[in-house]
């Protein structure tokens, strides 16, 4: 006959079936030391005991049939922290651990005070998995918002994913459960077990891990850095002067088909490898910044990054946090500024992630006409909700602090400003005044942009904005959104339209490259020939080019000059820099084996000379937002396909622009120019080193006293047959 458990000395019957059955919201109050009276919870165990730190390991009794152990320590044997460790006896041996039930909180009233307003901006420090020493003992403290969970456990490799051996406590009405587990080291793979109010139980991943498991696993890992950082000129400089007058091109970069080693089974590069070798590229090819496609982890790789899964933790699939550090670290020590692209605008379904997280649709909206994306399958953020705006604001500030990254790029701010964005009627909710604007994502997003400039001033924030939405790169203070800068997709869709048409057709066109001229100065623009543009059956930049295979090459030449000379920062996708044949695929390398063809070779070094040149004349970026910086020389040339233009510096130094858009050569075309005396031939896109025929001015020309085009003074140009000049007066030449 089986011998009756003996009963609990202090703790309810009730407490100690809430805390068998997992649904304990404090078992702080059952477990541990009180009242001289240590009490654990080992399920499988056929014996457990105490050991304080002053005396022999003491027997403890089972008093509940599902493995809840205590006994009675006396107050002398106990260390002056209380502290003992407990042992325990399994089929396959013993071991002995630190109790995680006798240690404080790790998180303090004012971090409680600040997470349940939504205004804690560095969550991160507290919420997540930090490894420490508290109370003199190392381990790991966790920390996780569920408030509508009916209790938390914490599981993992260290527990055997065994729930019952670490519930977690709810810190009142924050909404935030916290454990110290002693021992746990970096490393550790980790999820939390949550039961619902419903009564469902299922493992999240931390939406807070810091580094996350290489997919298709799907657990969070408990991190801590150790990089040492060697960018510190790099972070005092870039606050120098706004990035709006400072030239800016940007080579956009998708991490893991930049480079790939086929002779390792064509894999991609680590974090490590590319600091190794796109620094030294970027320099070389003369581009200020990077643009890296998402970092953070994301489960689905075709969908490039854009579907994250772990906000704070770099995709694994590369190495571990800290080499990112080292990427970036070195990027900074080779004078390169990196620009992150960043996804507030939705996240995915996945039953481990973010999707109703705590068994409520908690970072989302419980409304599907609110909280899905119809386009990608998505869930849409809450922005309506502090807690949900906090996250996000901190996860912005913590890669800008965390990663030194000097900018943000946030994907589809279009979907989060329209209601009906991708929406049928009856799909969507109007706001309160009856309209399509989401008033709470427009609220988010100045916030956002408020925090990054006021805390980090010589950051950057850039929306992929596609709509006419005023004002998205003005201050908030004058009614706008408060970005540094807006992606021209008007300009990019005019421009690719344009180049796509035979030359022989252009003269029914010529408006789609001047039309941009009229709102250019209403933003702060980033010209963007980005990754978009060379998928899904779009081809290739070149492939999108009329004509023969020389037609071709030429005529991206032209659009790359026209590009640099155009007011707006560049973005250019990698391999356009190549003229890549096929599209973009994101699980193979670059055709980098085009440049043994002078052809493509042509274009690179096109590319390098652009921003080379482009760095050297002021006009060319010094007032790109302002009419000042541009004046039209001709744009009426529609039967030549030819127009010419002026970019000014802010002392009035000049650089004059002259597109050739048809395949024949013309001599002794006249343009105006502001001044008289020799000007020189900065660029010629046909030049032999380039891939061209080498028509062209051969280096210098003489503008003489005749005015033409409203200027005072012209030229007789040989224009060169699909090509691009760029002229700028010799140093001491007359302007007015």
């Amino acid at each position: 006959m089986p011998t009756r458990a003996p009963r609990p000395t202090d703790s309810s019957a009730a407490d100690i079936a809430l805390l068998v059955e997992g649904s304990h919201g404090d078992p702080h109050r059952v477990l541990g030391l009180h009242d001289g009276v240590v009490r654990a919870h080992r399920p499988e165990a056929s014996a457990v005991r105490v050991v304080p730190a002053g005396g022999e390991p003491i027997p403890m009794s089972k008093v509940h049939d599902a493995g809840v152990f205590e006994a009675k320590v006396p107050p002398h044997l106990l260390a002056e922290d209380g502290g003992y460790r407990l042992e325990a006896d399994y089929p396959t041996g013993s071991f002995s651990w630190e109790d995680p039930y006798r240690f404080w909180p790790t998180l303090g009233e004012v971090d409680l005070h600040l997470l349940g307003e939504g205004r804690h901006r560095r969550l991160w420090r507290v919420l997540g998995a930090h490894v420490r020493t508290h109370q003199g003992v190392e381990g790991t403290s966790f920390a996780v918002w569920a408030p509508s969970a009916r209790s938390v456990r914490v599981v993992g490799d260290f527990n055997y994913w065994d729930g019952r051996l670490h519930p977690m406590r709810s810190l009142g009405s924050s909404g935030i459960w916290e454990l110290f587990v002693p021992g746990v080291a970096a490393g550790a793979m980790y999820k939390y077990e949550i039961a619902t109010a419903a009564g469902h139980v299922t493992q999240k991943a931390d939406p807070v891990a810091f580094a996350a498991e290489l997919p298709p696993g799907t657990s969070s890992v408990v991190s801590s850095s150790a990089h040492r950082w060697g960018d510190d000129a790099w972070m005092a400089a870039r606050e120098d002067r706004p990035a709006v007058h400072r030239p800016m091109s940007l080579y956009e970069l998708h991490l893991g088909s930049w480079r790939r080693r086929p002779e390792e089974g064509n894999r991609a590069l680590t974090y490590r490898e590319l600091a190794e070798q796109l620094p030294g590229y970027l320099v070389d090819m003369g581009f200020t910044h990077v643009e890296l496609m998402p970092v953070a982890e994301h489960p689905y790789g075709p969908s490039w990054g854009y579907q994250i899964s772990s906000y704070f933790a770099p995709t694994s699939r590369y190495g571990p946090p800290d080499d990112l550090r080292i990427l970036v670290d070195a990027l900074h020590q080779a004078g390169i500024g990196v620009v992150m692209d960043w996804v507030p605008a939705h996240f995915p379904r996945d039953d481990w992630a973010l999707a109703r997280f705590d068994g409520t649709a908690l970072y989302e909206h419980e409304d599907p006409r609110k909280g899905s994306q119809p386009d990608w399958g998505t869930l849409v953020f809450n922005y309506g909700r502090n807690e949900v705006r906090n996250f996000l604001i901190a996860n912005a500030l913590y890669w800008l602090e965390e990663y030194h990254i000097d900018g943000l790029r946030v994907d589809a701010v279009a979907s989060m400003l329209y209601l009906d964005y991708s929406r049928k009627e009856g799909e969507w909710v109007p706001n309160e005044f009856g309209g399509r604007e989401n008033l709470e994502a427009v609220a988010f997003l100045k916030e956002l942009n408020e925090v990054v400039y006021a805390e980090h001033p010589g950051a950057i924030t850039v929306a992929e904005e596609s709509t006419a939405w005023p004002a998205v790169s003005r201050p908030t203070y004058l009614g706008g959104l408060g970005f540094g800068f807006k992606w021209n997709m008007g300009w990019m869709h005019d421009t690719l339209d344009y180049f796509a048409n035979d030359p022989i057709h252009r003269r029914y066109h010529h408006h789609e490259l001047t039309f941009g001229l009229l709102y250019a100065f209403s933003e702060n623009f980033v010209l963007p020939l980005s990754h978009d543009e060379v998928v899904h059956g779009k081809g290739s930049l070149l492939g999108k080019m009329p004509g023969d295979q020389w037609q071709r090459l030429a005529n991206l030449r032209c659009l790359l000059a026209w590009m640099w000379a155009h007011p707006g920062k560049q973005l250019l996708f990698m391999g356009g820099e190549l003229g890549q044949e096929r599209e973009w695929r994101h699980d193979d390398s670059l055709d980098w084996h085009l440049l043994d063809d002078p052809g493509h070779r042509g274009i690179q070094d096109l590319v390098r000379r652009l921003n080379q040149a482009y760095q050297a004349h002021p006009a060319l970026w010094e007032r790109d937002a302002v009419p000042e910086g541009f004046q039209w020389i001709d744009a009426s040339d529609v039967e030549g396909n030819v127009l010419s233009f002026l970019r000014m510096a802010a002392d009035g130094s000049p650089m004059a622009c002259v597109a050739n858009l048809s395949p024949v050569p013309r001599e002794g075309y006249r343009i105006g120019l502001p001044g008289p005396g020799t000007w020189h031939e900065v660029l010629n896109t046909d030049a032999i080193g380039f891939g061209g025929s080498g028509v062209g001015l051969g280096g210098e020309v003489g503008a003489v006293d005749h005015p033409w085009h409203g200027l005072p003074c012209s030229v007789a140009l040989t224009l060169p047959p699909l090509g691009v000049l760029w002229l700028a007066p010799v140093a001491g030449a007359a302007l007015p």
